[in-house]
């Protein structure tokens, strides 16, 4: 799709009726009590709609008409094909939604409207189109027991689920979980984050028109107390799904435990290594990952190559490059297709990522504010890794540099963070790559490049980068899944009988 102008993209704004009510049963609503929130525009201070502010009561109806979606069967029990169909047709309409969807995403976050043309919305559409198709190719399995029996391993949706979505990527992150969820026969309850409430309630929209039954998929915005806890809590959601911030994150593990043991999946924070060897080659290739990797989406993004550790006799010259290409990425207006780093996604994360840059150890390049909204692309040395920098989850376009001289003083730097979500290693040795990529304690580690995989590929992290499940790939499917075994006895009763 090709790219408009700012001011088509500024009318096409203007011009868009936003959702302001929460999606239960199939209908927009709104919140029982009446009370409604203020969604901003993070780039100008805009007050773009007054959104139903939910609580406990709408949790506990939209939970009550889930439950009743999933026991009839109306989508838990559909047959595969058909399922697939309705997904598939889901597909259709964002594609058909997808420039109003990327402007929406735009104007709610902050988001630079070429990264929601050219990479969220179309990878949300290819996700759901992904998860459709496999929901008739995944095979049950016959364990190999004895001659008199036969024992069936099958997979059932798990029931009711609860998703709580992060703001950096809310078209995304929430593809990568109703996907599955919805692919399984489950029904779901979204809490999108209080920031970034826009598209969900759209989407939802969209997939009640493509065909999903009353009842399987729930949007409710609100804050973190008023729907979110409730969601962890209810003694009929049968699991939950997150992604955020390692302290919210952890909440959930205690409201499970205080509630009805719900299954947990947790995908959290990130302080992703990149090493740069002395041997890397084609050092400007290696400065356009990191760069992207440092400042994609205003380093608002949890993979987010964020310290890097470089030896010695390469730093002054990566240094370098990575300055001459991180002066390309700009600050400016989000629905300026030119601009790179769009504003940070609320006023209070603003303050937090710029608080860290009057703490900062050498700046190297940037460090600039603008209107209380933008952070400019900065580059900081620190002395060490024991550095606040280089041990804090800025969340922000900040990238850290730390000088090292071995390969095994790479790894245990890389290592010593208590966030295990990804890593790079850049190196021409072969062996070095896989030994590195083997002793660095992250669930993606890239070699020579900066990325997250691909749909195919799992997505999740080690220690408090989270557990209990993975994203992407048919290994998401797992989580909104029960495993049950069917125990079949052959045995003659004729035979039994004589004996």
């Amino acid at each position: 799709m090709d790219l408009l102008t700012q001011r088509e993209y500024q009318a096409i704004a203007a011009d868009m009726i936003l959702p302001t009510n929460a999606y239960i049963n199939g209908s927009y609503r709104a919140a029982i009590s009446g009370d409604t929130f203020s969604t901003v525009n993070p780039a100008t201070g805009e007050t773009l709609a007054e959104i139903a502010a939910c609580g406990q009561k709408d949790v506990d109806l939209a939970v009550e008409k889930a439950r009743e979606a999933f026991d009839d069967g109306r989508w838990s029990r559909m047959h595969p094909s058909e399922r697939k169909d309705v997904l598939i047709r889901f597909a259709k309409l964002l594609t058909r939604g997808a420039r109003e969807l990327a402007v929406m995403e735009s104007i709610d976050s902050g988001k630079t409207i070429f990264d929601c043309e050219t990479v969220d919305v179309p990878e949300t559409i290819n996700c759901i189109k992904w998860h459709a198709e496999t929901i008739d190719k995944l095979y049950d399995q016959v364990s190999p027991a004895s001659d008199n029996h036969i024992a069936m391993v099958v997979r059932e949706p798990i029931g009711v689920v609860g998703l709580v979505l992060p703001w950096n990527f809310p078209l995304l992150m929430l593809a990568w979980k109703i996907g599955p969820a919805l692919a399984a026969g489950c029904s779901v309850l979204v809490k999108p984050a209080q920031e970034t409430s826009l598209t969900a309630l759209r989407i939802a929209e969209l997939a009640t028109e493509a065909g999903l039954p009353r009842g399987v998929l729930n949007v409710l915005p609100g804050g973190g107390a008023d729907v979110g806890e409730p969601i962890g809590r209810h003694m009929d959601i049968d699991m939950v799904s997150f992604t955020g911030s390692t302290v919210t994150g952890k909440k959930f593990l205690s409201y499970s435990a205080d509630s009805n043991a719900k299954e947990v999946v947790l995908e959290m924070g990130g302080k992703n290594p990149a090493i740069v060897m002395d041997d890397a080659e084609n050092l400007d290739r290696v400065a356009q990952h990191i760069v992207n990797g440092a400042f994609w989406n205003m380093g608002q993004n949890c993979s987010a190559s964020s310290r890097l550790i470089v030896h010695r006799t390469v730093k002054a010259e990566l240094i370098d490059r990575i300055t001459a290409h991180a002066r390309h990425w700009n600050v400016g207006d989000p629905l300026d297709p030119e601009t790179r780093i769009g504003a940070l996604v609320s006023a209070a994360h603003f303050e937090k990522v710029s608080s860290y840059l009057s703490d900062a150890g050498t700046i190297l390049m940037g460090s600039g504010v603008h209107n209380g909204t933008h952070v400019e692309a900065t580059v900081v040395e620190v002395p060490d890794n024991k550095h606040k920098l280089a041990q804090d989850e800025i969340f922000g376009p900040v990238l850290t540099v730390i000088e090292i001289g071995s390969f095994d003083e790479a790894i245990q730097i890389a290592n010593d963070s208590e966030y295990g979500l990804c890593a790079s290693i850049y190196t021409a040795h072969v062996k070095r790559a896989m030994r590195g990529a083997r002793a660095l304690r992250a669930g993606t580690v890239t070699v020579n490049s900066f990325g997250e995989g691909d749909i195919t590929t799992p997505f999740g992290g080690y220690k408090q980068s989270g557990f209990g499940g993975r994203d992407n790939s048919l290994h998401a499917h797992d989580q909104y899944t029960q495993l049950k075994t069917i125990w079949i006895d052959l045995a003659d009763d004729r035979d039994e009988a004589i004996d």
